[in-house]
């Protein structure tokens, strides 16, 4: 079962939770990416996405503006409005 992070500040968080139905009773949840065999899978998807953060903001999945008029992200806003910082001139690193 994947999950999202609810909080809408940043790039999902997917997890694989993990149940066992023992004697009448649910088990669980155990993270299933818990093992060493996904280290290097998290070791390149995190050098994808530094990669991906260089080009700056990234949004495909949102509609556009004046879209969303009619939708809850004038209260998303609104919530997340302290945390809101303005964007750097110069949003890509200079190569390594």
């Amino acid at each position: 079962m994947a999950i999202a992070d609810a909080d809408h500040d940043g790039p999902p968080r997917v997890v694989a939770l993990g149940f066992q139905v023992h004697q009448g009773k649910l088990i669980g949840p155990r993270d299933l990416f818990d093992d060493p065999s996904f280290d290097r899978a998290r070791a390149q998807i995190n050098e994808v996405m530094d990669y991906l953060r260089r080009h700056g903001p990234f949004e495909p999945h949102r509609l556009p503006l004046e879209d969303l008029e009619y939708t809850t992200m004038a209260d998303l806003e609104k919530l997340l409005a302290d945390r809101w910082q303005p964007m750097p001139e110069a949003a890509v690193p200079a190569p390594r």
